[in-house]
């Protein structure tokens, strides 16, 4: 656990700086232990991710239910059969996830919408080419806690620059508050903060699925404060694939494939839930199946969030009031070229799926 802001962003500002002059490339790999924790770095490759005579590509990615449809590609090797293969790099904690797709030791990356944002302030070459998943984001509370106002000096928990943070900040925002009238506590894995709530360690937090279901049936009485949708509207952007901009370049093709992959999840996901919980609880998900299955529709997987471009381009406000950002992210921040493309080569399959910018459920 850390407390709030430290140095979060002058650490993204300084990975990227030192991506740019090459600094964890070729000999300077040694060098990459200054921004990666120890161990982290020996178990990757100081070149780029991708190379010209490889389908494989190194990807992170986070704990909730929006990775859900990355984690079936990987699994199910739903690429595969597109010539791709992706090697997931596991993270010790979710800032981790922000330094080596920043830094470039990773060229695709399952992230929070509010961290893309950070990392393209600060100068990283990435683009959003597809969505992850929708909903899911909640502000979970004790009992006697039933208003933004029963909030004031109680500790929040959340993770720095995540759209778990995003949420409660616009939340208190829109009561009249703000975060200095509440404790905020950073954590740096979901596991960590979930036990933290559940234990009584902090008052609130904003969580993502599972751990918010989990927790909620584990701490007596706790219940949901906002689901994000009383904020946002249904269907709200919580993560999203993004990809570094020497891949989009040299090697669209394999995104293309992993973007077809990922619907191929998202269609599997909507027509087997059980299925899917059977191949990912456990490894990923660090909860009960029983918690798993209540959670899983509360975050659904949603590849096609073309309509979801203003709301995440909007949210740069508010990271730029909280201070993770100068200047507010751009149209060309978000790329959903290669998305469209593939749904135009695959009608069917995109005609199958519930949920889609045309027609959201």
């Amino acid at each position: 656990m850390c407390e709030r802001n430290g140095n979060y962003m002058q650490d993204v500002e300084e990975l990227i700086s030192k991506s740019r002059r090459n600094f964890l490339k070729g000999g300077a790999a040694a060098g990459a232990a200054v921004l990666l924790p120890m161990g982290l770095a020996a178990t990757l490759n100081p070149t780029a991710a991708w190379a010209s005579d490889s389908t494989v590509i190194k990807a992170t990615h986070g704990t909730g239910f929006c990775n859900l449809g990355l984690f079936l590609v990987k699994e199910r090797n739903l690429a595969k059969e597109d010539g791709v293969e992706l090697d997931f790099v596991v993270t010790p904690s979710n800032a981790d996830i922000v330094t080596l797709f920043g830094a470039g030791l990773v060229d695709m990356s399952m992230i929070p919408y509010s961290q893309f944002i950070t990392l393209y302030d600060a100068g990283a070459p990435v683009k959003i080419v597809a969505g992850g998943g929708v909903e899911g984001c909640m502000i979970i509370v004790k009992e006697g806690i039933k208003s933004a106002e029963d909030l004031r000096g109680k500790t929040l928990g959340t993770f720095q620059a995540d759209t778990l943070e995003v949420l409660p900040y616009d939340y208190l925002k829109q009561n009249g508050m703000s975060f200095n009238d509440v404790k905020v506590r950073h954590f740096n894995t979901s596991p960590e903060m979930a036990q933290a709530f559940i234990s009584g360690a902090i008052d609130s937090m904003c969580h993502i699925e599972p751990y918010a279901s989990q927790s909620l049936a584990s701490r007596e009485g706790a219940t949901i404060l906002s689901d994000g949708i009383d904020l946002y509207g249904k269907a709200y952007s919580d993560c999203v694939l993004a990809v570094r901009k020497p891949l989009l370049e040299k090697n669209p093709e394999a995104i293309k494939a992993t973007i077809k992959a990922m619907f191929v999840a998202q269609s599997q996901a909507e027509s087997d839930p059980e299925a899917a919980l059977q191949d990912t609880v456990g490894k990923y998900y660090k909860t009960s199946m029983e918690a798993s299955r209540k959670a899983s529709s509360k975050q659904p997987v949603n590849v096609d969030q073309r309509n979801q471009t203003s709301f995440i381009l909007d949210r740069g406000q508010s990271l730029k009031e909280l201070g993770y950002i100068k200047n507010l992210p751009g149209r060309d921040a978000i790329d959903w070229t290669l998305l469209e493309q593939v749904i135009a080569e695959n009608q069917e399959l995109y005609n199958s799926l519930k949920l889609k910018s045309a027609g959201v459920v």
